[in-house]
């Protein structure tokens, strides 16, 4: 396994992914500064509430036009949304069916990101907080479609209950290539949906590592191992997630925390460390 890529479906998939939630005016500047520290994997939505996506297509077409890396370089990814995570700035007709609303938004998609080809689309998440209705598996199946169009390389979901992914993954044509949630220290940085991603060869993104989990990085565990590497505390947690298999997302708006971030891919945890950290909150 790289310590900077993975290969999925003959696909190079970045070990470390920016992410572009919560950036508004500063999306594109902040996507250019990504790339230009070394970033190659990029995460977004078309949903406007949350995202600037066509400020992110953009940054990526400077980037490109400036030579700084070519379309094949970069992973892109971006997500459908449902109506009820949406405000009223829509990427599509929101009479339409669930079917042509992924549609629309996928082509959405494809004129904001100024490409051919998405690498990566997941459904954001169910629209239930349990089970899986019939507007997720007709979005889901919109996907598979998709897919199978060659507009899309992978397909994944978002904010998923292991009950529910047990099920999309037992029942779907296409199954997940991805598997990305919010990443709580408290139930053991996700550990039940992280290993059932791993028995079943999906590969786990985990967000919000920092900012969901504050209390937990104060504590002297992690601050001893940190000051062992004489690294930030930050990148022993970034560490730990690449340790334990996940790919981490950073919505970091600092450069030289952009930097620092990509330096975890220099060094390594033992594995009391990751222990250690895996258990921070659960003893």
């Amino acid at each position: 396994m790289s310590e900077h890529a993975l290969q999925i479906h003959g696909v190079s998939v970045p070990r470390f992914v920016y992410g572009t939630a919560w950036k508004e005016d500063t999306t594109e500047r902040l996507t250019e500064r990504a790339l230009e520290q070394g970033f190659r994997g990029i995460d977004t939505a078309n949903q406007r509430r949350h995202y600037c996506e066509a400020a992110v297509g953009r940054a990526v077409a400077n980037a490109i036009a400036g030579g700084l890396a070519s379309r094949e370089d970069l992973f892109l990814q971006t997500k459908f949304t449902f109506r009820s995570g949406q405000d009223h700035r829509l990427p599509y007709d929101p009479e339409a069916s669930i079917a042509e609303q992924v549609e629309q938004s996928l082509i959405s998609s494809l004129e904001h990101l100024e490409t051919e080809w998405i690498d990566s689309y997941l459904l954001h998440g169910p629209s239930s907080v349990s089970g899986l209705t019939t507007e997720d598996w007709a979005a889901w199946q919109a996907m598979e479609a998709i897919h199978d169009s060659g507009r899309v390389r992978m397909i994944g979901i978002s904010n998923v209950t292991l009950e529910q992914l047990e099920r999309l993954c037992r029942e779907a044509r296409i199954r997940p290539s991805f598997v990305q949630n919010r990443c709580y220290a408290a139930t053991g940085w996700d550990r039940h949906v992280r290993q059932f991603c791993a028995a079943e060869g999906l590969i786990y993104q985990g967000f919000s590592l920092l900012t969901a989990n504050r209390p937990w990085l104060a504590t002297s565990d992690v601050a001893e191992i940190a000051a062992r590497h004489r690294r930030t505390v930050p990148q022993i947690v970034f560490r730990f997630a690449l340790e334990v298999g996940m790919i981490p997302l950073t919505g970091t708006t600092n450069a030289a925390h952009m930097e620092a971030d990509l330096e975890v891919l220099a060094f390594h945890l033992e594995p009391d460390e990751v222990a250690r950290i895996e258990t921070v909150a659960v003893r």
